[in-house]
């Protein structure tokens, strides 16, 4: 009787042992770095709690930043499986010295540059106005590293406003500082994206560039060749595409894409 209670335990540890070797294991958690432009922080506050509640096992980190800086990390090294450029010429950039994964690069979403001023605290109703002795400071993004800074330069000298204006002109170090400038009303007047302006209660926007003045604003999307998980890159890359992020996008200000 002995030996069979003995024989029967054996037997039960060894079934345990087996159907433990038999539990599917958890899946591996994934981690993306995402090097973004700083315009795209609201929309993807929401896209990140939508994406990682769709999947668990993966967490989106974004590294925001004006477009020119994010360029300068990414050339030195730093880690990134996607970049999310507020213009083409850093994407330009990264693709001529080959740190792109081939195929990946898409225009992802578009945006207007538009004049904000203080809300309820400026007379400042066009670009032309810019130009008048009576508006003395003017945000702009530093045109050599922020893409709206640039954009706005561009409308500037478009309107032959430039040589008046770029006395006049407070530089910052992203779009967001702008628009924090503005909000202040620490400037009169400054140049941002229609975007930045949607989550904004204390700014008013009072004319909008037209596309003609400025290079195309466009958004380029790329997957990064020392990405550390190829095919989670792929995924999130293909849901930035999906109808359900550029719905979150154009809620926040952003245009719809040709075609979309």
């Amino acid at each position: 009787m002995r030996k069979t209670c003995k024989n029967w335990a054996l037997l039960l540890l060894a079934s345990a042992a087996l159907t433990g070797c038999s539990t599917p294991a958890a899946p591996e958690r994934v981690e993306l770095l995402i090097s973004a432009a700083a315009s795209l922080g609201k929309p993807l506050e929401q896209i990140k709690r939508d994406y990682e509640r769709q999947h668990p096992d993966v967490t989106l980190t974004f590294n925001l930043g004006a477009s020119g800086t994010l360029l300068t990390q990414l050339e030195q090294g730093a880690p990134a499986d996607l970049f999310w450029s507020a213009a083409s010429m850093q994407m330009d950039a990264l693709e001529k010295q080959d740190k792109l994964q081939p195929g990946s690069r898409v225009h992802a979403t578009a945006n207007e540059l538009v004049l904000v001023v203080p809300q309820g605290r400026s007379n400042v109703t066009s670009f032309a106005q810019l130009g008048e002795a009576t508006v003395q400071r003017i945000a702009i993004g530093t045109p050599e590293t922020v893409p709206a800074g640039l954009y706005a330069k561009q409308t500037l000298t478009a309107l032959t406003l430039w040589p008046t204006v770029e006395p006049k002109a407070i530089y910052a170090k992203d779009v967001t500082q702008v628009l924090a400038y503005v909000e202040r009303g620490e400037v009169d007047a400054g140049l941002v994206y229609r975007s930045d302006a949607a989550s904004a209660k204390q700014v008013q926007v009072v004319a909008t560039a037209t596309s003609g003045q400025h290079d195309p604003i466009v958004y380029p999307l790329a997957i990064l060749k020392h990405t550390r998980d190829l095919q989670a890159a792929q995924d999130f890359h293909a849901y930035l595409l999906s109808s359900a992020a550029q719905e979150v996008l154009i809620r926040h200000g952003f245009s719809r894409l040709e075609g979309q």
